[in-house]
């Protein structure tokens, strides 16, 4: 198998278990979505660490680790970028377990169109006119929510939000993908061992108190965490980033097929003029990616003797 083929491979998984999440969420409902936070920062922070020294990264963890120490202004960045990053999984996991799986599909069909408008603000990138239009669709959708049915989709705007400034700051910190989790969850794991004490001694708890299934659940939210990570990873060293962009958008779409057939979230008139405006937003900027990737490529072409 080729790289591309094997990359597209990697990619489908990621963005296939992602779009899972909710099954695996929605069978942890009985346990407070603080305590899974918890368990998920833990628990990868083991798994991942256990991962680097079994395919021999150890060498360039420590590295990573003398890197940030000498560039301060790094490891603040990286602190805030776990901070963020942990608020997305906490409001994702409250999302599913309050019923609101729509609005955390909506919220990963707007993050992309997010990302566009931060490397505008943060990088000076250039906003072309599909892309300008891709945005100001999906606004109008939003608004149309906003306006119609009374409502605010603030969970759905917190996730994008939260993973689009995570997206930003992850950029300006060259560490590996896999290395870089290890690293986040070890920023956050001394809070989450400080707030788990505080959790056993003040109120009940799930972990070791209920029953087993329970608690495999737990420490494989780590796994879940990890796993479709490394796909990702793995995947986007082997496929342009034009085709990852079109993949992406399998994520939510699992996720949205779940909350209305399987958990039977309503999903109104206003629902479908809303998803609507974002998918006709998310075809003109896929679009727009992939004839700029083909235009680029040609121009490469071209240029060498």
């Amino acid at each position: 198998m080729d790289n591309q083929k094997s990359g597209i491979l990697f990619a489908i998984g990621a963005y296939i278990l992602w779009g899972l999440f909710p099954f695996y969420w929605k069978t942890l409902g009985h346990v407070d979505s603080m305590e899974i936070l918890m368990n998920r920062i833990i628990w990868s922070f083991a798994l991942t660490t256990i991962f680097i020294l079994i395919i021999g990264q150890r060498k360039a963890f420590v590295q990573d680790l003398q890197y940030l120490w000498k560039h301060k202004n790094l490891l603040v960045l990286l602190f805030i970028a776990s901070i963020v990053v942990s608020m997305n999984w906490f409001l994702y996991i409250w999302a599913v377990q309050q019923d609101q799986i729509l609005q955390a599909s909506l919220a990963y069909y707007i993050n992309p169109l997010l990302s566009v408008l931060c490397g505008l603000i943060f990088f000076k990138e250039k906003l072309s006119k599909a892309l300008t239009c891709s945005v100001i669709i999906a606004a109008i959708g939003v608004l149309y929510m906003v306006i119609t049915a009374g409502v605010v989709p603030w969970l759905a705007l917190g996730m994008a939000v939260t993973f689009a400034i995570y997206g930003v700051l992850k950029k300006k910190i060259p560490l590996a993908a896999v290395r870089g989790l290890t690293l986040e969850t070890l920023l956050l794991v001394p809070v989450a061992v400080i707030y788990y004490s505080y959790l056993f001694t003040s109120t009940d708890t799930a972990f070791l108190q209920i029953d087993l299934k329970t608690d495999i659940l737990l420490v494989l939210s780590g796994v879940a965490t990890a796993v479709p990570l490394i796909f990702f990873a793995k995947g986007a060293q082997k496929i342009p980033l034009y085709m990852m962009g079109f993949i992406q958008f399998l994520s939510p779409t699992i996720t949205l097929v779940i909350g209305v057939y399987v958990y039977n979230e309503p999903f109104t008139n206003t629902h479908f003029i809303t998803f609507s405006c974002i998918w006709i937003a998310i075809i003109i900027f896929s679009v727009s990616a992939y004839t700029e990737a083909v235009r680029h490529r040609r121009q490469l072409l071209t240029s060498k003797p």
